[in-house]
């Protein structure tokens, strides 16, 4: 497990103990916030985000902003190069984040560097639509 720096508490401890648990995933702060009351550990939302905000900052975790009405996401980041290089997709449904790692988007990259002069950060781009699930169930 990576270790965070800074000054270390029980929460926030148990904050990264859930968050390291659900490496891959997408997690909200409300979901932190749920596991930790029915874990009878309650901590507070502003010391939730407070968390948060520093474990982003040490680059243990990445922040996630879609729109005005999605609430952040983060996720744990055990090798934080690894996360430069894909692209990520956001359904508008389900509100699911996909990591795509794909020649023909990286192509469309190289493309833009080539002829637009414009060097795109993987780590920051979200393509929007519908996943093939959601997409079943119309």
């Amino acid at each position: 497990m990576k270790q965070s720096g800074g000054y270390k508490t029980k929460q926030k401890e148990q904050i990264l103990q859930y968050l390291t648990s659900h490496e891959g995933q997408h997690v909200t702060a409300q979901e932190l916030s749920r596991h930790l009351e029915e874990e009878g550990t309650p901590v507070g939302t502003a010391t939730i985000y407070r968390c948060l905000d520093q474990l982003v900052s040490e680059g243990v975790l990445r922040k996630y902003t879609f729109d005005s009405r999605t609430c952040a996401c983060y996720e744990y980041l055990p090798h934080s190069h690894e996360c430069k290089r894909h692209f990520h997709l956001k359904c508008l449904q389900c509100g699911k984040l996909y990591h795509v790692t794909c020649e023909h988007l990286s192509g469309l990259e190289d493309h833009i560097l080539e002829h637009h002069g414009f060097q795109i950060d993987q780590s920051k781009t979200v393509l929007y639509g519908i996943c093939a699930e959601c997409r079943e169930k119309e």
